[in-house]
């Protein structure tokens, strides 16, 4: 059942699938760009599944003396290929999924860009994410930190889901199946159906 109770949301890469079931059934969440950078999250982390199990895709960040940024100002580093080394990991992972072929020409031009910022990479995937749910994004940026805040705080919360209803993994054969990956192993196995799957995942028990 969607509810309108606000949410706050760390800004993230590819987030998992409870990230995404939490702003499908709560429309107006906030996505909080005016934290600290924390290593090692989903603000610069995404997994997916490939042949050889989980795999972890990492954006690498430019390096600062302080060891403190916000996360807006966080800048990306291209001082190695990650952008084609992403895009391999994920081709590779998600060719013979059912729905690859009808989502890659919409998430392969922003690899080949390079936006300055995490926040703002991070945001355009969403906005193509979206697209593919076919579903209205109502989330916002935050436009401060908010140290005290009556909203619902998930800004450090690790989105883990406790119950989930099996779909078809691409190596389900190989692997046995593995819960809240990121969103795009559900778009690209379940394509169309991966909106009503979201909907459906009972937050109450997360």
């Amino acid at each position: 059942m969607v509810s309108n109770k606000q949410h706050l949301l760390p800004c993230s890469y590819l987030a998992p699938i409870g990230y995404y079931a939490i702003l499908l059934q709560h429309p107006s969440c906030i996505i909080e760009q005016y934290d600290f950078f924390v290593k090692q999250t989903i603000r610069n982390r995404c997994a997916i599944l490939g042949a050889n199990g989980k795999l972890i895709l990492s954006i690498p960040k430019k390096r600062k003396s302080s060891s403190k940024t916000i996360l807006k100002e966080i800048q990306i580093s291209y001082d190695a290929p990650w952008q084609k080394l992403h895009w391999k990991s994920i081709t590779s992972a998600y060719r013979s999924s059912a729905y690859f072929e009808y989502y890659e020409d919409l998430f392969f031009p922003l690899y080949q860009k390079k936006e300055k910022f995490l926040v703002d990479f991070n945001v355009k995937l969403q906005k193509i994410v979206y697209n593919c749910l076919q579903t209205e994004d109502n989330s916002i940026l935050s436009t401060s930190y908010q140290n005290e805040t009556e909203k619902i705080d998930l800004r450090n919360d690790c989105f883990e889901l406790q119950q989930y209803e099996k779909y078809q993994q691409v190596f389900e054969a190989s692997c046995t199946f593995i819960p809240n990956l990121s969103i795009i192993d559900l778009l690209f196995n379940l394509g169309p159906e991966s909106a009503d799957y979201l909907l459906n995942i009972n937050l109450s028990t997360k």
